[in-house]
């Protein structure tokens, strides 16, 4: 089965990220071989299984049960609250993404935000809405400023996740220091009512897309 890689980032925390190769039927039998693991999903999952159009989100949506499971997880053992946000019956904390061919989970004692993207064109159009333009006027080329916008919406996107505040702002409030890509880390600020506080940020590149991960 693809898992992908598993990242160790400390005692309390992991990340595991799926390729996804499998047909939704595979991924579906194939979770009943894992050991211990209920062959049952819940019925909110069923349900949401039954509104899923795309095969794609519904591949997506499997893999990451078994990533659930590669963390020692089952489906019965996650639930969401009343703002969609994932938690873990153990009270640990969780973060999920999807993108395409991949997907990913972040487990940790601590709050934490994951998010992985498709590195695409697409970002250029509509950077200006989550971060100042004139800070990548010095890179050289188009392929490096996309690989660095969606760097920066990937830090914005996990920390919005981990922060759970309607009504943050990627613009205004959450600011992503200046890095370099050999240094696969960084730090990001959120400042909302009147309040700032200082997460780390780590990023990583592989196949064409973008895996970033705050805490």
């Amino acid at each position: 089965m693809p898992l992908y890689k598993t990242i160790t980032i400390n005692a309390h925390t992991t990340v595991y990220i799926w390729k996804i190769e499998e047909d939704f039927n595979t991924l579906l039998s194939s979770l009943k071989d894992v050991p211990d693991h209920t062959s049952k999903l819940t019925q909110n999952s069923l349900n949401r299984l039954d509104h899923m159009k795309s095969e794609l989100h519904r591949r997506g949506f499997m893999s990451v049960r078994h990533l659930l499971a590669a963390a020692g997880y089952t489906d019965h053992d996650l639930y969401y609250n009343s703002q969609g946000k994932p938690h873990l019956t153990d009270h640990k904390h969780i973060s999920i993404t999807h993108s395409y061919t991949f997907s990913g989970i972040i487990v940790s004692d601590e709050k934490v935000g994951i998010d992985i993207e498709m590195q695409r064109d697409k970002i250029l159009r509509i950077a200006h809405k989550f971060t100042p333009l004139e800070e990548y006027s010095t890179l050289a080329n188009a392929d490096a400023i996309i690989r660095k916008l969606t760097i920066v919406w990937g830090a914005k996107e996990s920390l919005y996740k981990l922060y759970e505040q309607e009504g943050l702002s990627f613009l205004k409030h959450i600011d992503v220091q200046d890095f370099y890509f050999d240094d696969k880390k960084t730090t990001a600020t959120v400042t909302y009512n009147a309040t700032t506080t200082l997460y780390d940020i780590f990023f990583l590149e592989f196949e064409g897309f973008t895996c970033v991960y705050g805490f």
